[in-house]
C-alpha cells in the first residue's frame, strides 16, 4: 500500500512515525493528515535508507535543490559534489534535472549518495533519449520512462499533465510565453500532433504505475510566468483549475500528490497565489519556486525570490524550491549551490515564524540568550551557516588587538557596545531597584 492507502486504513507506518517523531507532532495528526491528503511523505519503497519527510502545513517548511547536468555543462562527479554541499547545507528534498546523455547512471549515484527524497522531471529523460537535432517527446516512451524511474527508486515525479491545448492560445499572448521546460515539451508536442496532453489522457495508466511504487506526484506548473507581466494571468489560473481536477483523481487512485506554483509573482499578488491554490487543490501540499518578486537583479535572484518564498511559506506553501544566484544565467556551480539553500532555508524558517508554528522561534530566543552572553561559539552552533559565521567573525579578530575580549564585536567596539552597555544599566536598575519584579 501506498502512504495514503494506508493512512486511509487507520494504518500507522514507520515513515508517519518518523516523521511525528522528527515534527514533534503526534503521530496520529501526522496520519490524519496525510489520510486527507494535506500532507505527504514521498517515499518510494525502492529507494533505501532514505529519510522519511513530511510535507504540508501540519510541519515547518521545507526547501528543495535543483541540481543536474546540462547539454553542456557538469557531469556525474560534478552533482554528486553539489548533492553533497546541498545536504550539508540542509536541503528536505533534491531534484535531479540532468538530461543529455547517461542520465540514469547520474540519478542512481544521487540516489544511492542521498539520504534525502529525490525527484525527478521523466520527460527529461525521454527527450534525451531520442535522436535529431530537435528531438520531439514520444509518449509510449515518456510513459516507459516514469516506469523505470519509479522502479529505480525516485521519490517524487514533476509530471505536467495540465496544461491542455486549449491553454496554449492563452500562453501566447505573454510576453515570455511557456517558460517550464517540461511544460514547453507538452505544448510543442501537442501543437505538432494536434492532439490533448498525453499524461493526462493517459493519467489513468501514469496513476497506476506510481501507485506500485508510492511515488508521489508533483503536479508540474507548466504554464508559471515567467515573469511579473505574465503573473497571475488566464492561462497560469486555467492550468491550475486542472490540477484541481488532477489532485482529486491522485488521491481517488491512493496516489500522494502535491501541486507546483508560480514562478514570477509581484510581491503583492503571493498571498493570493498561495490562497487560491490551497483553495482549487484541496488544501494539496504547495510546492512553489520562489516566486521571484523582481526580474531586474540576474546574479542576486537567489535574494530576489527568498523575499517571495517567505511571503508564500507564510500564507500556505509548504515546501519552497530553491533559486541559486545563477538564476536565468547559467548552471549554478558549487558555491552558488550552498548559497541558493541558505537564502531558502532562511526564507523557510521566517515563513515558520510568521505563521506562528509551535517551537519556530525557539532557536531565535536561544540565539538572543547567546548573544547577551557573548558566548560566540554557541551563536555559532546555532546559526543556518556556522561556517560561515564563524570565519566572519575571525576575519576581524585578525586585525585586532591579541588582547582583544570576546564581550564586543568590531561593529561598536568596547566603548559603544550597546549590550556592554545594556549590562551596565541592568545592574544599576537592580540596585536602583531591588524589590522590582
Amino acid at each position: 500500500m501506498t502512504q495514503l492507502e494506508s493512512a486511509r486504513k487507520g494504518i500507522v507506518t514507520e515513515a508517519m512515525k518518523s516523521v511525528a517523531a522528527t515534527e514533534n507532532v503526534d503521530v496520529e495528526k501526522v496520519r490524519a493528515a496525510v489520510a486527507d491528503g494535506t500532507a505527504v511523505i514521498p517515499l518510494n519503497i525502492h529507494h533505501k535508507n532514505c529519510d522519511a519527510v513530511g510535507v504540508g502545513r501540519l510541519f515547518t517548511t521545507k526547501i528543495n535543490a535543483n541540481l543536474g547536468r546540462s547539454m553542456t555543462h557538469s557531469g556525474k562527479g560534478d552533482e554528486l559534489e553539489k548533492l553533497a554541499i546541498a545536504l550539508k547545507a540542509g536541503a528536505d528534498f533534491v531534484m535531479d534535472l540532468s538530461v543529455g546523455e547517461g542520465v540514469k547512471a547520474i540519478r542512481q549515484g544521487m540516489l544511492d549518495a542521498s539520504p534525502k527524497p529525490l525527484g525527478t522531471v521523466p520527460v527529461y529523460e525521454t527527450i534525451s533519449r531520442l535522436k535529431g537535432d530537435i528531438p520531439h517527446m514520444d509518449p509510449s516512451l515518456l510513459i516507459g520512462v516514469i516506469r523505470e524511474q519509479a522502479e529505480q527508486g525516485v521519490d517524487f515525479m514533476t509530471l505536467h499533465a495540465g496544461l491542455l491545448l486549449r491553454h496554449i492560445p492563452q500562453a501566447m499572448k505573454r510576453k515570455m510565453g511557456i517558460v517550464s521546460r517540461g511544460g514547453s515539451i507538452m505544448a510543442e508536442w501537442m501543437m505538432e500532433n494536434n492532439t490533448e496532453n498525453p499524461l493526462y489522457t493517459h493519467w489513468d495508466e501514469v496513476m497506476d504505475i506510481l501507485a506500485e511504487h508510492d511515488v508521489t506526484v508533483s503536479l508540474g506548473d507548466g504554464l508559471r510566468p515567467g515573469c511579473l507581466a505574465d503573473a497571475s494571468d488566464e492561462a497560469q489560473f486555467g492550468e491550475l483549475d486542472v490540477l484541481g481536477e488532477l489532485v482529486d483523481r491522485c488521491r481517488a487512485r491512493g496516489v500522494q500528490v502535491m501541486v507546483e506554483g508560480p514562478g514570477h509573482v509581484p510581491f503583492n499578488q503571493v498571498q493570493m497565489n498561495m490562497e487560491r491554490q490551497q483553495e482549487v487543490c484541496k488544501r494539496a501540499p504547495f510546492y512553489v519556486l520562489g516566486p521571484v518578486v523582481t526580474d531586474i537583479a540576474p546574479g542576486y535572484d537567489h535574494i530576489v525570490s527568498a523575499i517571495g518564498a517567505t511571503a508564500a511559506a507564510t500564507y500556505g506553501a509548504s515546501l519552497l524550491c530553491y533559486v541559486t544566484p545563477a538564476e536565468h544565467l547559467g548552471l549554478p556551480d558549487g558555491d552558488e549551490v550552498h548559497r541558493g539553500c541558505i537564502a531558502y532555508k532562511i526564507a523557510a524558517h521566517a515563513g515558520d515564524v510568521a505563521r506562528g508554528l509551535p517551537g519556530a522561534h525557539d532557536r531565535d530566543d536561544a540565539m538572543s540568550d547567546a548573544r547577551a552572553a557573548f558566548d560566540w561559539d554557541r551563536q555559532f552552533s546555532l546559526a543556518l551557516d556556522p561556517e560561515h559565521a564563524r570565519e566572519r567573525w575571525l576575519r576581524t579578530r585578525a586585525f585586532t588587538d591579541e588582547a582583544h575580549g570576546d564581550d564586543h564585536c568590531s561593529m561598536c567596539g568596547k566603548e559603544f557596545c550597546a549590550v556592554r552597555t545594556s549590562r551596565r544599566i541592568k545592574k544599576l536598575f537592580e540596585a536602583t531597584f531591588p524589590s522590582h519584579p
